[in-house]
């Protein structure tokens, strides 16, 4: 049994630690992932061209996560043309129908970790937001979830916004160039964990302080909640909706009942809870289908 797995780009820990879920669930099951990512990360083009290559191998299903909310239509139209099952996670399938969807609600996701750092800024203060792709589904509702939290506290002021595109590398060129030509802030929230860290990067080579939370809780936030380098992150947790997004696959070709859809939780993670994901992603426990739906 081969499922074709298709993740968005190898920069994102989380698509690495998506990718591990999905041959966890492959492993655990009797089944054979392929793995399909764009050498270009986020090309909507090449994803379309992955999809092509993959329809020619003729896998049993697609675990799917698009790079883009439209601009990969078409190919997958012929994924359903072709009658391989489709199931989604991290992002929606845009166009017709998958036989099941795992993920989060991203808006839900922003603004909480948004309204923690607030609550912990006494809301008060500057808070500088670090943004993914423009196109980015997650980064589009998280990135409106910071600004509708700050409008719910009206001693907080958006001093500005970075570009991340979901790297280290950026964010932290991002924001010091940012911090060089404005005064400095009291917080910084990123749409994920990686451009929070470049953000924690590029304050201390300014010798600038602020308050950063993200949003993925993968491993190096975690070290950095523990040493203070950040306050709290949001656990979105791709390993575990490729996990699950596999086992449905696994089991509808069984031709056992799966959910249409399944949301994870959001769950806050600082240093009161944060020894629970200090774990490598290899070594963090994930509940399987059953478990998750009890």
């Amino acid at each position: 049994m081969k499922i074709a797995v298709f993740t968005k780009n190898r920069t994102n820990p989380a698509y690495d630690a998506a990718r591990l879920g999905a041959d966890r669930a492959a492993q655990r099951l009797g089944a054979q992932t392929l793995h399909f990512v764009p050498a270009k990360g986020d090309d909507p083009d090449e994803q379309s061209a992955l999809i092509d290559r993959a329809l020619a191998m003729r896998p049993h299903a697609f675990v799917f996560a698009p790079v883009h909310a439209t601009r990969v239509n078409a190919a997958i139209e012929r994924i359903h043309a072709s009658g391989i099952p489709l199931f989604g996670f991290v992002n929606p399938i845009p166009v017709g129908r998958c036989v099941a969807y795992v993920g989060s609600d991203d808006y839900r996701l922003g603004f909480e970790i948004a309204q923690y750092l607030f609550a912990h800024l006494e809301g008060r203060g500057r808070v500088l937001l670090v943004s993914g792709p423009e196109a980015s589904v997650t980064s589009i509702a998280r990135m409106r979830a910071f600004h509708d939290a700050a409008a719910k506290n009206p001693g907080i002021t958006i001093a500005g916004i970075c570009m991340g595109d979901y790297r280290r590398d950026k964010a932290r060129d991002s924001v010091g160039q940012w911090l060089v030509a404005h005064d400095g802030v009291e917080g910084c929230i990123a749409a994920n964990d990686v451009m929070a860290l470049g953000a924690a990067d590029a304050l201390r080579a300014a010798g600038r302080k602020a308050t950063v939370v993200g949003v993925n809780a993968i491993p190096e936030a975690i070290e950095a909640i523990k040493h203070g380098d950040m306050l709290a992150t949001a656990d979105f947790n791709a390993m575990r909706m490729a996990y699950l997004a596999t086992e449905c696959a696994v089991r509808h070709l069984r031709g056992e009942p799966v959910p249409a859809r399944i949301e994870l939780p959001v769950q806050i993670v600082d240093r009161s809870n944060c020894h629970l994901w200090d774990l490598p992603f290899e070594q963090r426990p994930i509940s399987t289908l059953e478990e998750t739906l009890a």
